[in-house]
């Protein structure tokens, strides 16, 4: 009779990379949805060019090590870069912007270190960040929400197709009369005009806390990433470190002066919060591993951003705030290692009983 080993090494694991980037893609499907239906469908375009990009930078990278694309390009991690990227992109980005970010995601940021498993740096932030140094205006041209009290310009869908492979608008209209502040911009501009908070948030893009339409959304990516905690694709402490470690300062700033600091919710519900929390720091390669370590990698993400939205030069800090954080990974997980129960250091004899000084 032969019967099933469950232990080591006969333990085969539960679930493979594919399946998991498979899963992390579904759960991103409502948010984008979202997304389209708000901003139109330049996020569409983001992702297939994005998409189209980083496959054919892993193929490419993959033939230039000797290597089998296949093996590549079938766990599905290029497309979850796609996806990330095409998020923090505005709806109307140029396609060699979109490519730009891509290329060096998976180029760069990942096959340079590599391949998947090897890179110390999330590979859609380093795209992103790239884009933001290279082509700051591009990430300027975010559209108002399609809401129905805004004043918006709707674009076709053959307007915005026109956009992303151009860069140029219909003759009739103008960069002023298509783009938007987005609410962290609006909010950083008004407060260093000397303008109240409350003031602020009486704009038509405010929504109850955070920005109209980005509020569904977030709440569309919160969906998406409790299903990954109920599947077990990611772990608690990540989500819960970046809340804490956002929430917490803001909260104590807003108690102390409420005129100059935004709420928790407005921090919560703007920018890449959420989408950050859920599927950009729970990364698996380029984050912290034990499981203190994910709680202070992810809280160090929370304050970061924080910081860079207070008092840094950007609106958002998402990407500085995980890259950051991913060089600070190696010492997190050397000094957060749970003990091991039975560790051997050296100084006796493992064969021998201990003595503890008394006669046998």
């Amino acid at each position: 009779m032969e019967f099933e080993r469950r232990e080591a090494p006969y333990l085969a694991p539960t679930a493979s990379v594919s399946s998991i980037m498979l899963q992390v893609l579904l759960a991103l499907i409502p948010a984008a949805l979202a997304h389209v239906w708000y901003f139109g469908p330049g996020f569409i375009f983001n992702f297939i060019i994005a998409a189209a990009f980083c496959v054919s930078g892993e193929a490419l990278m993959m033939r230039a090590r000797g290597r089998e694309p296949a093996l590549a390009l079938s766990d599905y991690s290029a497309l979850v870069t796609a996806a990330l990227l095409a998020f923090a992109l505005p709806s109307l980005t140029p396609w060699w912007v979109t490519a730009t970010g891509a290329l060096f995601a998976v180029v760069v940021a990942k096959h340079l270190y590599g391949g998947l498993g090897f890179n110390i740096f999330n590979p859609a932030m380093a795209g992103y960040v790239v884009i933001l140094v290279a082509f700051p205006m591009h990430l300027n041209l975010w559209v108002a929400p399609r809401m129905g009290d805004i004043d918006y310009q709707y674009l076709s869908i053959f307007e915005t197709l026109r956009y992303t492979l151009t860069g140029s608008l219909p003759d009739i209209l103008t960069f002023d009369a298509v783009s938007r502040a987005t609410p962290l911009d609006a909010m950083q501009s008004g407060l260093k005009n000397a303008r109240t908070v409350a003031e602020i948030q009486t704009l038509p893009i405010m929504g109850d806390f955070g920005g109209r339409g980005w509020e569904w959304i977030g709440n569309f990516i919160a969906v998406g990433g409790f299903w990954l905690l109920i599947r077990k694709i990611i772990r608690w402490q990540i989500p819960v470190g970046v809340g804490l470690g956002l929430m917490l300062p803001a909260g104590i700033m807003y108690l102390v002066e409420p005129g100059s600091h935004p709420g928790p919710g407005f921090h919560l519900f703007s920018g890449a919060t959420l989408l950050c929390a859920f599927f950009i720091a729970t990364d698996p390669v380029s984050a912290a591993t034990s499981p203190k370590g994910r709680l202070i990698y992810g809280f160090g993400i929370g304050f970061l951003i924080y910081a860079i939205r207070t008092w840094g030069a950007y609106a958002d800090g998402v990407a500085f705030a995980v890259l950051i954080m991913n060089v600070a990974v190696p010492a997190i997980d050397y000094l957060t290692q749970p003990h091991i129960v039975g560790h051997y250091d050296g100084d006796e004899d493992p064969l021998e009983p201990a003595n503890d000084g008394e006669a046998p």
